[in-house]
């Protein structure tokens, strides 16, 4: 193959990331508070910053690793006060991604950075929860919602979230678990999660980004998750490999958080593909977008180009996405109906 054919090659699997339908399993909705919606918040709200304009905050979004990134996020999340914060927040957000045909989204939200600052649990929800209804019916983007407990916090904390969750869980999909992954395991949380899973919630935890293969193990066989976050350090160990391959435990893997939180050195380093071949459920999502410069568009394109991927390749991250969500059979089916057609409509065979 020329140089000039593998451009064009490159350039036509580029143009289907962008057209195809995708599904969003590993999003933040706080880590999509742009600089400038920092400061749309803070004025509405007259919230001090420490930063005299977008371009110092932005400056600011540059992380040495895990922790510096959550001081900052932790600090940001501050400007959000009302329901109406929250359901900007969350507009913002499906209407970005309505463009980049995001047909499905898995919403993370951490509402114990809220509460502690004396918002409500219901404003928090509500907010959200309004806005996602309302994208449902104008840009057709379906959703479910995660409550993530922060797991630098102790299980007596995440049992009074829960509680303050009990109202709402009708709106509630899962639980989740986040923010310092080192010297916080998932055993920490088993008791919170047991009382989740019996009230009928599905549960997932990030593992394996900051913390080894064996922080996934605990969260397979402690919480006994649906899927891992991240895990992308699962491959230091064959055996959870196997396991995670037999059971097509789902990961969903954030590349452009890897790179920006130095989980790897450089892009062409990741090891995506290497996951992939490995018969493992992967998918590609983006965290919190407004602080690793990507959405999910963004995050397809990056991987394509530094690991050459192939349309088979793209499309399996694709059909993973489906499979992995927390939608009905029929609704998954749907969704890879659509995705089939438009790998059919640009050219690359549904089957490959």
């Amino acid at each position: 193959m020329t140089r000039t054919d593998s451009h064009d090659r490159g350039q036509a699997l580029d143009a289907f990331i962008k057209a195809m339908p995708k599904v969003e399993l590993h999003l933040h909705i706080e880590g999509t508070l742009e600089p400038e919606s920092v400061f749309r918040f803070a004025r509405r709200n007259a919230v001090a910053l420490d930063f005299d304009n977008v371009e110092a905050l932005r400056r600011a979004y540059e992380f040495e690793n895990l922790q510096s990134f959550l001081d900052l996020y932790n600090a940001t999340m501050g400007v959000l006060c009302t329901e109406e914060d929250f359901f900007d927040l969350t507009w913002d957000y499906l209407a970005r991604v309505a463009k980049q045909n995001v047909v499905h989204t898995e919403i993370f939200f951490d509402p114990q950075g809220h509460t502690r600052r004396g918002v409500p649990f219901a404003t928090v929800v509500a907010g959200i929860t309004r806005a996602l209804e309302a994208g449902q019916q104008r840009y057709g983007i379906s959703s479910r919602l995660i409550l993530c407990f922060w797991r630098h916090l102790s299980e007596e904390e995440a049992f009074a979230t829960w509680e303050q969750a009990q109202p709402h869980l009708d709106r509630i999909t899962a639980v989740g678990l986040d923010s310092s992954e080192l010297g916080h395991p998932p055993e920490k949380f088993q008791r919170v999660y047991a009382a989740a899973r019996a009230a009928g919630l599905k549960a997932v935890a990030h593992a394996g980004e900051e913390g080894g293969p064996d922080y996934i193990w605990g969260a397979l066989d402690t919480l006994h998750v649906d899927r891992i976050d991240h895990g992308v350090r699962c491959i230091e160990d064959g055996m959870l490999v196997e396991r995670l391959v037999r059971e097509q435990i789902p990961l969903t893997v954030c590349p452009l958080s890897n790179l920006r939180l130095r989980v790897v050195k450089n892009m062409a380093s990741h090891n995506l593909s290497r996951m992939l071949a490995l018969g493992l459920c992967v998918c590609v999502n983006s965290d919190d977008p407004a602080y690793f410069g990507g959405y999910m568009t963004e995050n397809f394109l990056a991987v394509r180009k530094a690991l050459e991927l192939v349309p088979a390749q793209v499309l399996a991250l694709g059909r993973n996405a489906i499979d992995a969500s927390f939608l009905t059979v029929d609704d998954k089916a749907a969704l890879h109906r659509r995705l089939e057609a438009a790998a059919d409509e640009h050219g690359f065979s549904p089957g490959g």
